[in-house]
């Protein structure tokens, strides 16, 4: 079917992948009237956002919030009934572990980058010096880090700030949220508009202003309607869902099988074919036809199945996400009670004898966990594994704490939180703990990988009853993924 076309009665879609990209574009196409199969690799729905349980706890086991930025997940959690579910985290903010010791994020930032290099919390984590070169981004002129084609998120700040916000401010952020070096990453695909913003603002912090301005929304926690934000602690530009961020997959799925969408997990599609008429996928002995195929893989997934039937895919396959493990663990410790980082942790790379990226006290951040766990009960997630660009030959010398057993990745982990959290935190202590690996789950927004994402989606558009949807395309994160799937398939629909 080409683009611009309305689906007629008895067409067929086949989605590839059950990832929530994958369900959502599944519940748009059932509802612009095409009758719509999902086939999943995996006997689980929802990709990186899953569940597990431990200690008797139902907790998510990938994604626990969205960014408030949009709307966009809000929106779509009060269609499926969740609207009255939608929690703001408590407050408290979220603080980064420095080589000179911890310190409270600011309270306003984009990937850690500060609206205003004066605001105490950022003369704290920088120092004087620090904070007098990163005021020079408001004398500097506004092509300073903004004509290069591209840019790397370490370029720019380096650039328009000095290496003291990159290295105490921006690293760590960037190192939680995206597993990466900054130096890696594509900071169009990260923070999408910002260098445009300097030179509409005239400086990276009014830019950083004007984006946390324009989408530092907060949801109430009864409604889930959207308030003007006064400048909120930091990691507080988020929201979740009591019960867990996984009762957003429970309730799609619900949606599905209500609509009659065919939903196959255990069923991995191994190639794909175009007909005459469409499309055919095989998955195993079996083969399903459609007129309108989505692949909502990872990346490498995607170009690989579809390397045969659109050739001229071939060299747009993107690199591999890291492997990250989340070691999630439940203690009996009263001691946590106060709270003594926040909501969590983030951890500075140049930062020695904690192996962490990061932790979250997850008790300390939801009241819905908290209830749940009960009186003095704790429950911490800490972060293992990312690509640190100009440290993989060293990593790859001396493997880091992902590439463990679980049983030395949990030892790890009771030190690293003993050290952030200032609590010894013991096997003694241990009511119950689990690890759950993602590899690839995060996808990599290299440098140049926002050229890589046009040059595919054009060459999709050029191919009849073809989409292609996922974190690799839309950028990380919840807000993003559901925005942009919805945004894809209403074109391919419209």
């Amino acid at each position: 079917m080409a683009a611009g076309s309305p689906p007629a009665a008895g067409r067929t879609a086949l989605v590839v992948g059950g990832g929530i990209s994958g369900l959502l574009a599944a519940r748009e196409l059932a509802r612009a009237g095409l009758h719509t199969t999902v086939l999943e690799a995996a006997e689980a729905w929802g990709g990186c956002v899953g569940r597990h349980d431990v200690a008797g706890l139902t907790l998510d086991s990938g994604a626990e919030s969205f960014a408030t930025r949009s709307t966009a997940v809000a929106d779509l959690a009060a269609e499926l009934g969740l609207g009255g579910h939608i929690v703001a985290p408590r407050p408290g903010g979220a603080w980064v572990q420095l080589p000179a010791g911890p310190r409270e994020l600011p309270k306003t930032g984009v990937l850690g980058i500060p609206a205003n290099p004066w605001d105490p919390e950022v003369r704290r984590s920088l120092g004087l010096g620090g904070s007098l070169r990163a005021a020079l981004d408001k004398l500097l002129p506004a092509s300073v880090g903004t004509t290069a084609e591209v840019s790397s998120v370490s370029a720019l700040v380096r650039a328009r700030m000095g290496r003291r916000v990159l290295e105490r401010l921006v690293e760590p952020v960037v190192g939680g949220v995206h597993s990466a070096d900054p130096g890696l990453l594509d900071v169009d695909m990260v923070a999408p508009g910002l260098r445009a913003g300097i030179a509409r603002h005239g400086s990276l912090a009014a830019a950083v202003a004007a984006q946390r301005k324009g989408t530092g929304t907060q949801t109430t926690p009864t409604h889930g309607a959207p308030t003007e934000a006064k400048p909120a602690k930091a990691g507080s530009a988020v929201a979740g869902l009591k019960g867990g961020m996984h009762t957003l997959v429970t309730e799609l799925v619900a949606d599905l099988r209500a609509r009659g969408v065919q939903l196959m997990p255990g069923t991995a599609a191994t190639g794909a074919a175009r007909t005459p008429n469409g499309w055919e996928v095989t998955a195993g002995e079996s083969s399903y036809k459609a007129d309108v195929l989505v692949v909502a893989l990872d990346g490498p997934s995607a170009i690989r199945l579809l390397g045969k039937a659109v050739p001229a895919l071939a060299g747009h396959q993107p690199g591999p996400g890291p492997v990250v493990k989340l070691v999630t663990l439940v203690v009996d410790l009263p001691a946590l009670d106060r709270r003594p980082r926040g909501t969590g942790i983030l951890v500075a790379p140049q930062t020695e004898g904690i192996r962490a990226k990061a932790l979250t006290h997850a008790t300390g951040k939801w009241d819905w966990v908290a209830d749940a766990a009960g009186p003095g009960r704790h429950v911490l997630r800490l972060s293992y594994g990312r690509s640190e660009g100009a440290q993989a030959a060293a990593a790859a010398a001396a493997p880091g704490p992902e590439s463990a057993s679980d049983e030395a990745l949990l030892d790890t982990a009771l030190q690293d939180a003993s050290a952030l959290l200032t609590v010894p935190v013991t096997r003694e202590a241990l009511v119950d703990w689990d690890v759950v690996s993602w590899a690839g789950a995060l996808p990599f927004a290299a440098v140049g990988h926002r050229q890589r994402v046009a040059e595919v989606r054009q060459i999709c558009a050029g191919t009849d009853g073809l989409l292609m949807v996922g974190g690799w395309l839309a950028g990380n994160g919840l807000a993003a993924v559901v925005a942009d799937t919805k945004a894809q398939v209403t074109s391919l629909l419209a």
